[in-house]
């Protein structure tokens, strides 16, 4: 008999066996209320809308679906845990892992496995993967290393609630600087912002990420600011939309070419406030900026941002493997071509040894 003092034991997680995944339906929706869940239910409740008519167009277009890939593992009707994921181009050669968030009472390293693995073999024709952990989070980032993943770089969150009434000179309806053009993003000018990305993207993660100009109109859905050069029609420093943050705010994007640094200061601050004017006045902007980037933290600190943590920018790519394997592959090809030009030799007799005189 147990003595009075003694507390019970707490219940075991649930185990694997009683695991199932499933595609997020609406059904899903009035059970996802545990805290771990409640700030992603803007993104889940438009993923439920997005899912219908992008799997019409799919079916009657043959074009891959944009919506984001959302799997909830459950026991019984009990969400455990769930995952976002999202293609970053419409090539579907690049997948992001948004969200991983699991009930306290699942068995978190395994379920959280389980999820990745699960998203990774549904995107069938994913060359790459993003996927982002916090610094701190050392579980998430064993957990990522033991699917493949391997650390890019590290950056630093920085969330700028906007400066106060007649606290900064800068506003949306400031002029841009001397020779430079405010253009919004649009068709016509997306161009624009793919080549000052290109040129302001690591070449390890451009190559990763294989965007082109639509993929980035897609992310954005056309929300976005450039100061664009006219005299060399060619955008120097921009800020565009990629996300709503969960909990509230936005998610932006903030480029600026290498060789216009000296523009991080007045010029970006005036793209950051177009960009709060137009995604709502009053929401924060959430950032992330490189930690080398020393001087790029000093202004965002000096404007009123908040440091938010930092996290770990990680990637998931099967083009390594073939990449080290490509070398190897052309060297055999070119002795092959070089053997057939070789100069042909004709084979010396064998010499026959002359008879014993008699």
């Amino acid at each position: 008999m147990q003595p009075p003092s003694a507390l019970p034991a707490p219940p075991e997680p649930p185990g694997p066996d009683s695991w199932r995944l499933e595609t997020l339906a609406g059904w899903h929706l009035p059970l996802l209320t545990d805290p771990a869940f409640l700030p992603l239910q803007p993104v889940l409740q438009r993923a439920v809308l997005l899912g219908l008519p992008e799997r019409l167009m799919q079916a009657l277009l043959a074009r891959p679906s944009l919506a984001p890939q959302v799997l909830v593992a459950l026991s019984g009707q009990k969400p455990l845990g769930l995952i976002i994921c999202r293609r970053l181009n419409r090539s579907g050669s690049c997948w992001q892992m948004q969200h991983l968030r699991l009930a306290p009472s699942a068995a978190r390293h395994e379920l959280a496995s389980t999820l990745l693995r699960a998203a990774i073999q549904r995107a069938r024709g994913a060359a790459s993967w993003i996927a982002a952990a916090s610094t701190l989070d050392d579980t998430r980032l064993a957990m990522l290393r033991e699917q493949g993943f391997q650390p890019l770089r590290s950056d630093r969150l920085w969330c700028w609630p906007g400066a106060p009434a007649g606290g900064s000179p800068i506003s949306a309806s400031s002029p841009a600087p001397a020779e430079l053009q405010l253009t919004p993003l649009n068709r016509r000018s997306a161009t624009l912002l793919w080549h000052l990305e290109q040129a302001a993207c690591p070449a390890q993660l451009r190559q990763l990420l294989d965007r082109r100009v639509e993929d980035l109109l897609d992310q954005s859905h056309g929300r976005g600011w450039m100061l664009v050069d006219p005299s060399r029609e060619q955008a120097v420093a921009a800020v565009r939309w990629i996300g709503e943050h969960p909990g509230g705010g936005h998610d932006v994007e903030l480029s600026v070419h290498p060789g216009w640094e000296h523009l991080v200061g007045t010029a970006t601050e005036l793209l950051l406030h177009q960009a709060q004017a137009d995604l709502g006045a009053g929401e924060p902007l959430w950032l992330r900026c490189d930690l080398r980037d020393e001087a790029r933290q000093r202004w965002l600190a000096d404007l009123g941002a908040q440091e938010q943590g930092e996290r770990v920018l990680m990637a998931r790519s099967v083009w390594r493997r073939q990449g080290l394997q490509a070398p190897a592959r052309a060297a055999q090809r070119i002795d092959a071509l070089l053997e057939q030009w070789q100069p042909r030799r004709r084979p010396l007799p064998t010499p026959t040894p002359l008879a014993p005189p008699l």
